[in-house]
């Protein structure tokens, strides 16, 4: 395991003596089932995400628990816009309902919002990409209003690099997405 947490020190030390960032975009994985919602409209309000997932280098976190990036491999787009849109992509997707993030483009009003709290959301150096935190659904009109936690992780190849990274974002967030129509939104 140290030799992937070794190949990936380096192959971001790499990059970054290139003085070119590298830039890395999350693949949209497939969505192929449907889940029915309670809602005809919901809004994807606010992704709260800890600071390191926030920001545009990809992280690893080490063994000691330290979280280890370089300047010049980032994120092809703002961690927290790129998960808003994924997790509207997927529950619209999923649903067939109306969904849109923030601000909300429509004339007529959301039946519901969805605030999303990561707690974190780090690719591990033990080939594990995991999301922790907690959803609040917030109803119009005095509907029965939910909140949850989740705790999801997604194997995935250190050895590969930061597009491994990527693609376990992605599967990720698919599976936030899943979580929240089955346990928040019925």
């Amino acid at each position: 395991m140290r030799h992937l947490v070794t190949a990936l020190i380096v192959t971001l030390t790499l990059a970054a003596c290139t003085g070119t960032a590298e830039r890395y975009a999350v693949p949209a994985p497939g969505v192929n089932e449907r889940q029915r919602i309670a809602f005809r409209a919901l809004e994807v309000r606010e992704v709260s995400l800890p600071a390191y997932a926030a920001a545009d280098e990809i992280s690893l976190q080490d063994d000691a628990g330290r979280l280890v990036s370089d300047g010049a491999v980032l994120w092809a787009d703002t961690p927290d816009r790129a998960i808003a849109l994924e997790l509207t992509r997927h529950i619209a997707q999923l649903s067939g309902a109306r969904v849109a993030s923030s601000p909300w483009p429509f004339e007529s009003f959301p039946d519901a919002r969805l605030d999303l709290r990561f707690e974190s959301l780090v690719a591990g150096n033990d080939g594990q990409f995991r999301a922790k935190g907690q959803y609040f659904v917030a109803v119009a009109e005095g509907g029965r209003e939910r909140s949850g936690l989740f705790d999801l992780s997604v194997a995935y190849d250190p050895a590969a690099g930061p597009g491994a990274i990527a693609v376990a974002r992605g599967q990720i967030i698919l599976d936030l997405a899943r979580f929240v129509v089955r346990n928040g939104l019925r």
